[in-house]
C-alpha cells in the first residue's frame, strides 16, 4: 500500500497534554503576568477572569463554586476525596486506570472501611444502577485510557443523600454534564481545552460546602487539600486566591483558550467539533475490517479519549507480548512519518491504538490520519507475515 498523499496539519493527537488550539503559537502568551506575584491585583484578576470564564462557557448553576487547584486533575481529585469522604460509606466505580487510582487511595491511603467496589473490564462499564447514591460515589466521567463514557446520568437521584465526587478532566467541554447530578467536577487545563499542564479546577456544590464546613476528616489534612479556614470555608480559593503558587503563564495560556472557545460559539460549538471528531473515525471503523473500538455499546464511546483495538484475526492470534510490539509499531511508524505523534494506547489499557478528538483537534485532520493509519497496519501485518 502507497503512502498517502494527504497529510494532517497538525500531527497531535495526544490525550494529555492535548493539542493547542487552531491557529495558536506563542504569540498568545506575549501579555503573561511573567515576573509578577499571583497574589497582586492584576495576578489575581488573570485567575479570577480564568474561574469567571469557566464557569460561563460550561453554564454553571449560580450556587455553584469554581476554583484553581494545584497538580493538574490528580490534585483536584485528591482535594476533593482527603476533604470529603469518610463521613457516610462510598461507592468507587471504575473502568480503567485512573479510576482504578483512585480505589487505590480510598482503599490503601484513607482506610476507608465502607467502601463498594464496582469495576468493569476496559471497554465496558460496571452495572451503574447498582450503585447506592445515599452513599457518597468516586467515579471518572469519561474513562480517559479507555475511551468509555456514562451516557447519561438518570441512574443518580436527584434525592440522593450522598455526593457524588466526579473526575471529567476527558468530559468537561466536550460532554453535555448534568450539573445539578454532580457535586464535585474535576478537570485539568491540559485535557479538552489544550492548555498547559499541572493546574486543576474544582466545582463545588452547595452540598459539598455543606459537608466541607460541617465535617472535618479524621486524618491530617496536607495543606494544598485544605479548602477550610476555622470550620468555614475559604471562599479565597474560588476568588483567585489558588493554594499554592500557579504560572501565570499557563494562566494566560488557559485564557486563551477560553476566549478561543467563546468566538467559536461557547460550549456548543465545541461539543460539535469533538462529536465531528468521533463521527469521522466511526464512519471509517465501520468500513475498515481489521480495526474496532474498544467501547462496546456504542452509546458510551468517547468523543475525546477514542479508543481502538485491533480485530484482525492474525492480529489476535499473536501471543500479548506479540499483540503490544504490533500496536506499538503502527504507533512508531505514524510518529516517524509525522503524521501522528502519541497514539499508543495507555501503558495499562489493552494494546491498541488511542486518538484525541478533543475539540482542540481538526476534523480535517482526523479524517487526514484515517488512511495512514491503513498504511501503518498494512506495513506492520506484512513485516509480521
Amino acid at each position: 500500500m502507497a503512502k498517502p498523499s494527504r497529510r494532517p496539519q497538525c500531527p497531535n493527537f495526544s490525550s494529555g497534554p492535548c493539542s493547542k488550539r487552531p491557529g495558536w503559537s506563542v504569540e498568545v502568551l506575549s501579555n503573561a503576568l511573567v515576573g509578577r506575584s499571583h497574589r497582586s491585583q492584576a495576578g489575581k484578576q488573570r485567575l479570577h477572569e480564568v474561574i469567571d470564564r469557566s464557569r460561563t462557557l460550561l453554564g454553571l448553576p449560580d450556587s455553584y463554586l469554581c476554583g484553581i487547584t494545584p497538580a493538574s486533575d490528580t490534585g483536584a481529585v485528591e482535594m476533593a476525596m482527603w476533604s470529603l469522604l469518610g463521613a457516610r460509606g462510598v461507592d468507587m466505580a471504575a473502568w480503567e486506570s485512573f479510576g482504578q487510582g483512585w480505589i487505590t487511595d480510598v482503599q490503601k491511603q484513607l482506610n476507608l472501611n465502607d467502601c463498594r467496589i464496582f469495576t468493569a473490564d476496559y471497554g465496558q462499564l460496571p452495572d451503574l444502577s447498582e450503585i447506592d447514591c445515599d452513599r457518597d460515589l468516586v467515579f471518572t466521567w469519561n474513562g480517559t485510557t479507555a475511551g468509555v463514557k456514562v451516557p447519561n446520568a438518570d441512574w443518580i437521584p436527584d434525592n440522593r443523600q450522598g455526593l457524588t465526587l466526579c473526575d471529567a478532566t476527558s468530559a468537561v467541554f466536550a460532554m453535555d454534564l448534568p450539573w445539578p447530578k454532580l457535586d464535585v467536577v474535576t478537570w485539568s487545563w491540559q485535557k479538552v481545552m489544550g492548555g498547559e499542564a499541572a493546574h486543576g479546577m474544582i466545582v463545588l456544590s452547595p452540598r459539598a460546602v455543606e459537608r466541607l464546613e460541617t465535617y472535618t476528616p479524621s486524618w491530617p489534612l496536607p495543606k494544598i487539600f485544605r479548602m477550610t479556614k476555622g470550620g468555614e470555608l475559604n471562599q479565597a480559593i474560588f476568588e483567585g486566591a489558588t493554594i499554592n503558587t500557579p504560572s501565570m503563564v499557563c494562566v494566560e495560556d488557559a485564557l486563551d483558550g477560553l476566549k478561543w472557545a467563546e468566538s467559536i460559539g461557547g460550549l456548543k460549538a465545541l461539543m460539535e467539533r469533538s462529536q465531528a471528531n468521533l463521527a469521522a473515525i466511526s464512519d471509517w471503523v465501520e468500513k475498515t475490517p481489521w480495526i474496532d473500538f474498544l467501547a462496546v455499546v456504542p452509546e458510551t464511546r468517547s468523543n475525546t479519549s477514542i479508543c481502538l483495538k485491533i480485530v484482525d484475526p492474525w492480529y489476535t492470534a499473536l501471543s500479548k507480548e506479540g499483540q503490544a510490539k504490533g500496536a506499538k509499531r503502527i504507533a512508531t511508524l505514524l510518529e516517524k512519518a509525522e503524521v501522528a505523534y502519541d497514539i499508543a494506547s495507555y501503558r495499562d489499557a489493552p494494546p491498541g491504538l488511542r486518538i484525541w478528538g478533543g475539540a482542540t483537534v481538526e476534523t480535517a485532520d482526523i479524517e487526514a490520519l484515517l488512511p495512514w493509519l491503513d498504511w501503518a497496519y498494512e506495513q506492520v501485518k506484512v513485516e509480521s507475515l
